[in-house]
């Protein structure tokens, strides 16, 4: 199971992107990310300033 992302929450900042040591993050609106990519690492989470995403 990949990270799960709040779109409510995310304000499509970036730093998961920035965090993620795989490129399993991407934004559009929102962050989205590739499921078969992650690799549930928590980088991303820890990263997140608005605490929009959860493994």
């Amino acid at each position: 199971m990949a990270v799960n992302i709040d779109t409510d929450m995310c304000v499509g900042c970036g730093a998961c992107v920035d965090a993620c040591p795989v490129g399993a993050l991407s934004v559009e609106d929102h962050a989205e990310v590739n499921e078969d990519e992650c690799v549930e690492c928590g980088a991303c989470v820890d990263a997140c300033p608005c605490e929009a995403l959860s493994l």
